[in-house]
């Protein structure tokens, strides 16, 4: 008992660690000049934070499912905390980590679109959708609507990711930046909700279950993709009524 309780602390200070240097590093892009050096640099730094913080919070999330150990005992709703704690955190780690796969394999394969389409990629987003809809409906259960639209909201940008693969005409030479950008703003609502569910319990405890808390980050996330997307739509605009092609990169300033 005391040996599992000691790997799971080593797992929580890990895993805060790396998902410090992501939810630092995940800034970096979005202020940088898109394409430069910098931004790639901020990029993979945030990426890798982001795999280490995913990986260890599923490694946590086991833990707390199947571990001997009751964690947290002043968690009195053990129904409750097996669902934020282990099924939910489970689904958010798998979620971070198929954004940040998503959102660097659409750049990758950025003219060879249907290379997305092999079981490398597809297996990681059929990840998502069968742990999501298990923690949908596991929250569903247990009455805590936070579950449920965790889920949903994975589960739709799933879908969408799916639409952009499987479309039958190719996209436009950009449409890939859209793609990458909004994979890497799921990836920073998704590492930094489950980021909450380790920090908040500690600090906060009493308000471990107040979904105001917990929605924060898919609203700023949110709001950011459709800040980024009207920013763009902007940009390009003016190009495409006088006839011209816009630049790769003038999109990409608009939307990355």
């Amino acid at each position: 008992m005391l040996i599992g309780m000691a790997l799971f602390e080593a797992l929580v200070v890990a895993h805060v660690i790396a998902g410090a240097v992501g939810l630092t590093a995940f800034w970096g892009p979005i202020v940088t000049r898109k394409g430069a050096a910098r931004h790639r640099s901020w990029g993979k730094t945030a990426c890798l934070g982001f795999l280490g913080a995913g990986a260890l919070a599923i490694a946590m999330a086991l833990l707390s499912l199947y571990g001997s150990e009751q964690r947290h005992p002043e968690v009195t709703d053990r129904a409750l905390f097996e669902g934020l704690f282990g099924w939910m955190m489970l689904y958010l780690g798998i979620l971070t980590i198929a954004f940040v796969d998503y959102g660097l394999a659409v750049v990758r394969h950025s003219r060879k679109r249907r290379a997305l389409r092999a079981p490398r990629y597809q297996g990681v987003i059929a990840a998502v959708l069968i742990s999501g809809a298990w923690c949908g409906l596991y929250g569903w259960q247990v009455g805590h609507p936070l579950m449920v639209l965790v889920a949903v909201i994975g589960i739709i940008s799933m879908l969408i990711q799916q639409l952009y693969i499987w479309r039958p005409a190719d996209p436009t030479r950009t449409t890939y930046v859209g793609e990458h950008f909004r994979a890497l703003i799921g990836m920073g609502i998704s590492a930094y909700t489950a980021f909450l569910s380790v920090g908040l319990i500690r600090m906060v405890p009493e308000h471990v279950f107040n979904p105001a808390i917990w929605a924060g980050p898919s609203v700023i996330g949110v709001a950011l993709i459709l800040w980024f997307t009207i920013k763009g739509k902007r940009a390009v605009a003016p190009r495409r009524t006088s006839g011209a092609r816009p630049h790769p990169q003038q999109v990409g300033d608009g939307l990355v």
